[in-house]
């Protein structure tokens, strides 16, 4: 007879060495190399753009109500610790997150940044967790295609709200309170250049 295997938990997160990128899913850790630099840009771009707005600028002209956080573990169940791209909370459900590690407050928004080495893992196993675990909204974003992918919970199922790429400027759920310039969450495009080099 077979052994059960083990689910891991957060505490064997934390026995990794701390320059580990990994997570828990479905009880099993795993591990993800460094971001490419373009993963990298479009996570700071959709920070900056929608982090100064919800987040920064509380109180200072803004909608603000938010805190939007890049990378922090999230404990969606004692067998699913994630880190997420990108996550926002109702600051009136998480109202001081600043020495929680794990975070085990279940995000209302997540932002997840794909490319061809984790794409299945985001769009299917993950956003599955999401949803299960209550998310309410997930963007997907595509660095390769410049594609956003806008989902909003509906009961037990995702519905998409838009994809939106260059040229789109756009109120998206759940920030529809300012309009984001899709193309500005991406590289710049490359232009070619006589020698082939752009």
């Amino acid at each position: 007879m077979t052994a059960a295997r083990r689910l891991a938990t957060y505490d064997d997160l934390a026995s990794l060495p701390e320059d580990v990128r990994a997570q828990v899913i479905r009880g099993a850790i795993e591990v993800s190399p460094a971001p490419l630099p373009r993963h990298s840009k479009v996570q700071g771009a959709i920070r900056s753009f929608v982090g100064r707005p919800f987040d920064d600028d509380d109180g200072s002209g803004g909608p603000g109500g938010w805190w939007i956080l890049l990378e922090v573990d999230v404990r969606l169940t004692p067998h699913d610790v994630v880190r997420p791209d990108l996550a926002g909370w109702r600051r009136e459900r998480l109202a001081d997150p600043w020495d929680m590690r794990p975070i085990d407050v279940v995000p209302d928004w997540v932002c997840e940044v794909t490319s061809p080495s984790n794409a299945r893992q985001d769009r299917v196993v993950k956003a599955k967790l999401y949803l299960e675990t209550g998310v309410t909204s997930l963007w997907l974003v595509d660095p390769e295609t410049r594609v956003l992918e806008a989902l909003v919970r509906d009961g037990a199922r995702w519905t998409e709200s838009g994809r939106f790429s260059d040229g789109d400027v756009v109120r998206i759920p759940p920030f529809e309170a300012i309009e984001l310039d899709v193309t500005r969450i991406f590289p710049p495009l490359r232009s070619a250049t006589p020698d082939g080099v752009g």
